[in-house]
């Protein structure tokens, strides 16, 4: 198993910035990836990153507002958000998955999951 811990999230304005983080410990992992759940909706996607990469994968929504990266030696993932919207109000949680192939978007391909940290933009 991978042990997940995050931190960063808060409440801001629309228009404004904020940074998730996120620390894995225990197993290996192929990818890490954030997702996020708003009240009464399903689980989505926001992000991905293979263990290694300079580049990340996105969601169509965030896609020029959010960029994801990684250090690879302290086996951490950040989440930089900018230009936040309201819409972008949810739960985020921190993902890791330990085999290959996989969707990075799909919830069932990720095997361990951090605890989640809320995220409220207010209009």
């Amino acid at each position: 198993q991978v042990q997940l811990v995050e931190s960063g999230g808060g409440s801001v304005q629309a228009g404004g910035a904020l940074k998730l983080s996120c620390v894995a410990s225990g197993y290996s992992y192929v990818s890490m990836a954030w997702f996020r759940q708003a009240p009464g909706k399903q689980r989505e996607g926001v992000a991905a990153i293979y263990r290694g990469a300079d580049y990340g994968l996105y969601a169509d929504s965030v896609k020029g507002r959010f960029t994801v990266s990684q250090d690879y030696a302290k086996r951490s993932m950040t989440l930089t958000m900018d230009t936040l919207k309201p819409e972008d109000t949810a739960i985020y949680y921190c993902a890791a998955a330990q085999s290959l192939p996989f969707t990075w978007s799909d919830p069932t391909s990720y095997d361990n999951w951090g605890q989640g940290t809320q995220v409220t933009v207010s209009s």
